[in-house]
C-alpha cells in the first residue's frame, strides 16, 4: 500500500518540488498540497493521511500549531516537520508534542523520503544534537519549575514571568488587577525568597530555572 501524504509549505517552489518528488516514488500518494497551516489542518481532517509533512513556519497556523491540533483531535497522522533552521524552542516543542520526524530543508531530498518511510513504520528521525539539547532544556525547566513551586506561590510565579517578559510594575498591576504597591510588596517577598537583589537578577534567575 502507498504511504498517503499531506504536504504543506508556504513557498510554492518548495511545495511544487515536494509534490514532484513524491510523484516519482511508487510507494507514496500525495493526497493534498497546502500553502498554509489552516489548509493543512483541514486536509488532514478530511483525508486522514498516514503522514503529514509540515513546514514549521507558515502563515496562520505554524507547523507546530498544526501538529498540536492533530494531537488534540487524535487525527492519527504521523508528523514530519520541515525547517530551514532548527531553533532550540522548535525542537523542544517537537519533542514535547511527540513529533516523529524533523528534516532540515538544506538536506538532500532523499533524506526526506527516507525519513517519511521510517516515520510511517513507527520509527523516529530526529537530529540527535538538537534533540539532546531540547531534552536537556526540558529537564531543566521541569527541575526549575519544581524548585520554584517549593519557594513561591502561583501568584508569585506568575509575577516572575511577567517581570521576565519585560512588564513594568504598573503594567503588572493592571493585568493582575492589584495596586502598584501590592506588586512592590510581592516583588520584595520574591527577592527575599530566591535571594536576588533586583529585577535584573530576578530575570537571570528565571532564565537559569528555565521559566523564560
Amino acid at each position: 500500500m502507498a504511504i498517503r501524504l499531506v504536504l504543506a509549505d508556504d513557498h510554492p517552489l518548495i511545495l511544487n518540488g515536494l509534490t514532484s518528488l513524491f510523484k516519482f516514488e511508487p510507494d507514496f500518494e500525495v493526497l493534498a498540497s497546502c500553502t498554509d497551516g489552516a489548509a493543512a489542518l483541514e486536509a488532514i481532517r478530511r483525508e486522514r493521511p498516514d503522514v503529514a509533512v509540515l513546514d514549521i513556519r507558515m502563515p496562520g497556523l505554524t507547523g507546530i500549531e498544526v501538529a498540536r491540533k492533530v494531537n488534540e483531535e487524535k487525527l492519527g497522522a504521523r508528523l514530519v516537520l520541515l525547517t530551514a533552521a532548527l531553533e532550540d524552542e522548535d525542537m523542544l516543542d517537537a519533542v514535547m508534542l511527540g513529533i516523529q520526524g524533523v528534516v532540515l530543508k538544506e538536506m538532500a531530498p532523499q533524506f526526506l523520503v527516507q525519513c517519511i518511510r521510517k516515520v510511517y513504520t513507527g520509527e523516529q528521525w530526529l537530529e540527535r544534537r538538537s534533540t539532546k539539547q531540547a531534552l536537556e532544556k526540558l529537564l531543566k525547566r521541569e527541575a526549575g519549575a519544581r524548585e520554584m513551586a517549593a519557594l513561591l506561590t502561583q501568584r508569585e510565579i506568575e509575577l516572575v514571568r511577567m517581570v521576565a517578559g519585560g512588564l513594568r510594575n504598573k503594567e503588572i498591576a493592571g493585568k493582575l488587577c492589584i495596586s502598584e504597591g501590592t506588586v512592590k510588596v510581592h516583588l520584595h517577598n520574591i527577592y527575599q525568597k530566591v535571594n536576588v537583589d533586583g529585577r535584573v537578577a530576578l530575570l537571570r534567575y528565571a532564565q537559569e530555572k528555565g521559566l523564560v
